[in-house]
C-alpha cells in the first residue's frame, strides 16, 4: 500500500468550494453621456429642469466633446464630475417619484374671473394652457423618463424606449360656417335659419386627435450583441457544512467514518468595461476540520485570491460598441426635449385656433341678435302698416315667420359658442367643469379678429428652407434614425465569430496546527489565518494560466436574419422622414394659399358687407313709404346677415392661416413670445 503524504499539497489543497466565477455580466460602461438639462428635473405634476447641473457641465462631460484625458489624475477627476452629476441626476429623479401629483388650477384661472365672467386674452389663453393643460403635463414626465433611460444604459441596461405619441387640442366646433350643422354650409354664405346643430360629440369635434412621430415602425430593432454590466457587484458566500462519509478502508484516514465540518467564507468583486471585457477578483476561504488520522493538518484552512478577466476579441469588442445605448439614451433625452417642443407648438396652435373660433361664434352670435332685431322692428312696422290698411295681412305673416327664423339663427349660433367655450375651458385648466367657479363663469374673448393693413411674407422657398431646420419634429426623426444606424453595431457585431481571450492569476495558501498523530508534517504549513494570508501576498504559491475560447458557428442564420432586417427598417425609417419632410413644405404651401384666400375673401366679405347694408338701408326707406313690401325687406335683411357672417369667417380663417403658417415653420412660440425654458418649469 503507497503511504500517506504527511501534509497536503498546496496546489490540491481541499476547498470545498471552487473560486467564485464571475457571473454573467450582459450590459454596459460607466462613461458619462451628455445630460439634458431640461429634462432631468421634477415637480408636484411639472418636473422643472435640473438646474443646479448646467448643460455646460454635461457638454463637458460629453466622450465626444471632453476625449479621456492621457493624464490619469484628470482622467480620475473627468469621472468623479461624471459620477457628480449623474448622483445629482438620480435624485432629480427620486424627487420626481415621490412628489404628489397637483390637479388644482393655477392661480392665474381664478384671478382672471370678476364678476363671474373669465375676461380672456390670447396670451393669457397661452399662459393658463402651458401652466395647466395635461396634454402638456403629461408630455413633461417624458423627460425625467427618459434621463432615466440614460441612468439604465450608464449601468449596461438596454434602453426601454419612449413614447411618440402627442395629443392635439380638440378640433371644436368651428366658425360661422362650421360644419357642426346638419347642412353642409355653401361658398361664401352663411347656413339657412331652417339648420339644426348636431351633437358635437357624436361628430368628434370633442375629443384631442393624437398623431404617432414615431418612423420606427411598429417592429423593434434587434438588441444586438450583450453588453457587459459597468456597475460593480459585490458577491459573497458563508456556508458551514457537517458532514459523516462511511469509509470502505480503514487505514485511508484511520477511521471507518469520516466526519468533517467545512466552513466557507468568499467574497468577490466583478465589473464589466466598455471594451467587452468582463473582470472579478475573488477572495476564497476553506476552514475544515475532520476526524482523519492519516492528515498531517487538523483543522486547517485554505485560501486563494485570484483575477479573472475575459476579453472577447470578434464579437462584443469595442468602445463604441458596448456603449452604444449610452449614446442612444442621450439621443433619447434630445428627442424628449423636441417631442416637448413639439407639443407645445401643437398645443399653442391649437389654442389660437379654438380661441380664435369663438371669438368668431361670439361675433357671429351678435349679427345674429341684430339681424333678430331688425327682424322684430320690421314685425312691429309691418302690424303698424297693417292695422293702417296699407299692407295686406300676408306681409304680417311673412314678417312673423322671419322672426322665428332669426331666432333659430341666434339659437344655432348661442348653443356653438357655448360647446365652443366648454372646449376652451376644458384646454385652460386641469379640473375641466369640476371647478364650480370656472363652470359658471363666461369668457369675455378680449382680442378681436384683425387683419394686418399688409403681409410682410417672404419668398416661399424661404419659408419651406426655414420650416426644415427648425421644426422639431423633422429633428426628432433624424435623431431616430441615428438612434438605429447606432443600434446596427450591436447587430453586426453579432454575425461575428465568438473569440474571448481568458487569462487568471491566483494566490494560494493554506496553513493549519500539525496533526499529532502525523510525523514529520511540512514546516510552512504549520500556522494560523495569518499564516494563509502571508503566503497569499507574498505569493508563494502562484497560479496563471492564459487561454484563448473560439465559438465558430458553421451558420448564424438568425443574426444574419436580424442585421438584414434592421438595415430594411432604417431605409424605412428615412423613406418616413422624407414623407414628414415633404409633409412640412405641403404645409407651408398650404397655409400661404389659405392666407391669399382669407384675405382676399375678407376683403370681398367686407365690401359686400357695405353694398347689402345699403341695399337694405335703402328698400327699408322705400318700405316705410310703402313703395316696397316685407318680402323684399326680409330678403335683403337676409343678405346682410349672410354677409355679416362672412365677413367673421374670412377674418377668422385668416388668423388660423397664419397660425398654421407659424406651426408649419416652427416659429409659433417665437411668434407668440413663448419661452421653451420657462415652459418647462413648474409654475
Amino acid at each position: 500500500m503507497m503511504p500517506k503524504p504527511s501534509h497536503p499539497v498546496p496546489a490540491q489543497a481541499p476547498m470545498a468550494q471552487p473560486p467564485l466565477a464571475p457571473a454573467p455580466l450582459t450590459q454596459a460602461p460607466l462613461t458619462p453621456s451628455p445630460l439634458t438639462p431640461v429634462s432631468l428635473t421634477p415637480a408636484p405634476l411639472t418636473p422643472a429642469p435640473l438646474t443646479h447641473v448646467p448643460a455646460e457641465v454635461g457638454q463637458a462631460l460629453s466622450p465626444a466633446n471632453n476625449p479621456v484625458p492621457a493624464h490619469p489624475v484628470a482622467h480620475a477627476l473627468l469621472r468623479a464630475a461624471s459620477r457628480l452629476v449623474s448622483t445629482l441626476a438620480f435624485a432629480a429623479l427620486l424627487q420626481a417619484q415621490t412628489q404628489p401629483l397637483n390637479f388644482q388650477n393655477s392661480p392665474r384661472i381664478h384671478e382672471l374671473i370678476r364678476a363671474g365672467n373669465l375676461y380672456l386674452s390670447l396670451q393669457d389663453a397661452l399662459a393658463a394652457t402651458i401652466e395647466n393643460n395635461l396634454d402638456v403635463e403629461l408630455q413633461r414626465y417624458s423627460l425625467p423618463a427618459a434621463a432615466t433611460d440614460l441612468l439604465r444604459a450608464q449601468g449596461g441596461g438596454v434602453v426601454r424606449g419612449l413614447n411618440y405619441t402627442l395629443a392635439e387640442v380638440p378640433v371644436g366646433v368651428g366658425g360661422p360656417l362650421s360644419p357642426v350643422v346638419t347642412n353642409a354650409a355653401t361658398s361664401g354664405r352663411a347656413t339657412a335659419g331652417t339648420s339644426v346643430p348636431s351633437n358635437a360629440l357624436e361628430l368628434g369635434v370633442l375629443s384631442p386627435p393624437q398623431v404617432n412621430l414615431s418612423v420606427l415602425g411598429t417592429v423593434p430593432q434587434s438588441n444586438g450583441t450583450a453588453v457587459p454590466i459597468f456597475d460593480p457587484a459585490l458577491v459573497g458566500q458563508l456556508n458551514w457544512t457537517h458532514q459523516t462519509a462511511p469509509q470502505i478502508n480503514f487505514g485511508s484516514y484511520g477511521t471507518n467514518a469520516l466526519v468533517t465540518n467545512t466552513t466557507v467564507a468568499n467574497a468577490g468583486i466583478q465589473q464589466g468595461f466598455s471594451t467587452g471585457a468582463q473582470a472579478s477578483v475573488n477572495f476564497n476561504n476553506n476552514h475544515q476540520n475532520l476526524n482523519s488520522l492519516t492528515s498531517g493538518f487538523d483543522p486547517y484552512t485554505g485560501s486563494s485570491l485570484g483575477l479573472t478577466v475575459t476579453q472577447p476579441l470578434l464579437r462584443g469588442f469595442g468602445n463604441s460598441l458596448n456603449r452604444r445605448f449610452i449614446r442612444i439614451a442621450g439621443n433619447e433625452q434630445k428627442i424628449t426635449s423636441l417631442l416637448f417642443r413639439q407639443q407645445l407648438i401643437a398645443t399653442v396652435y391649437g389654442v389660437i385656433r379654438i380661441y380664435t373660433d369663438f371669438v368668431a361664434l361670439s361675433e357671429d352670435e351678435k349679427v345674429k341678435q341684430e339681424t333678430v332685431n331688425l327682424a322684430e322692428k320690421l314685425l312691429a312696422d309691418t302690424r303698424a302698416q297693417v292695422e293702417e290698411g296699407t299692407l295686406a295681412q300676408v306681409e304680417m305673416t311673412r314678417a312673423n315667420a322671419q322672426v322665428f327664423s332669426t331666432r333659430q339663427d341666434l339659437i344655432n349660433a348661442r348653443g356653438l359658442r357655448e360647446e365652443q367655450e366648454a372646449i376652451l375651458k376644458n384646454v385652460l385648466t386641469r379640473t375641466g367643469n369640476a371647478d364650480p367657479e370656472v363652470r359658471s363663469a363666461h369668457i369675455i374673448p378680449t382680442d378681436p379678429l384683425n387683419l394686418p393693413e399688409k403681409d410682410e411674407i417672404r419668398p416661399m422657398q424661404d419659408l419651406i428652407s426655414d420650416a426644415l431646420v427648425n421644426r422639431p419634429d423633422l429633428d426628432q426623426a433624424r435623431l431616430q434614425i441615428e438612434n438605429s444606424q447606432i443600434g446596427l453595431l450591436g447587430a453586426k457585431s453579432l454575425t461575428q465569430p465568438e473569440v474571448d481571450l481568458v487569462g487568471v492569476m491566483q494566490n494560494n495558501g493554506l496553513a493549519g496546527p500539525a496533526n499529532p498523530f502525523v510525523s514529520n508534517p511540512y514546516p510552512g504549513y504549520i500556522g494560523g489565518y495569518g499564516t494563509t494570508l502571508d503566503q497569499l501576498f507574498t505569493r508563494k504559491y502562484p497560479t496563471y494560466g492564459i487561454g484563448v475560447q473560439v465559438t465558430l458557428p458553421i451558420h448564424n442564420r438568425i443574426a444574419e436574419a436580424d442585421l438584414a432586417r434592421d438595415e430594411l427598417q432604417v431605409k424605412q425609417s428615412e423613406i418616413r422622414l422624407r414623407q414628414l419632410q415633404n409633409q412640412a413644405r405641403l404645409e407651408v404651401e398650404d397655409a400661404l394659399i389659405a392666407m391669399r384666400r382669407a384675405r382676399s375673401s375678407f376683403e370681398a366679405a367686407e365690401e359686400a358687407r357695405k353694398l347689402q347694408q345699403e341695399s337694405l338701408e335703402a328698400e327699408q326707406a322705400k318700405f316705410e313709404v310703402g313703395a316696397s313690401t316685407a318680402f323684399f325687406v326680409i330678403q335683403y335683411e337676409s343678405l346682410l346677415a349672410q354677409a355679416k357672417s362672412t365677413e367673421v369667417a374670412a377674418k377668422s380663417s385668416y388668423v388660423k392661416a397664419r397660425a398654421a403658417l407659424q406651426r408649419a415653420m416652427g416659429s409659433i412660440l417665437d411668434e407668440n413670445h413663448i419661452s421653451f425654458d420657462q415652459a418647462i418649469k413648474p409654475r
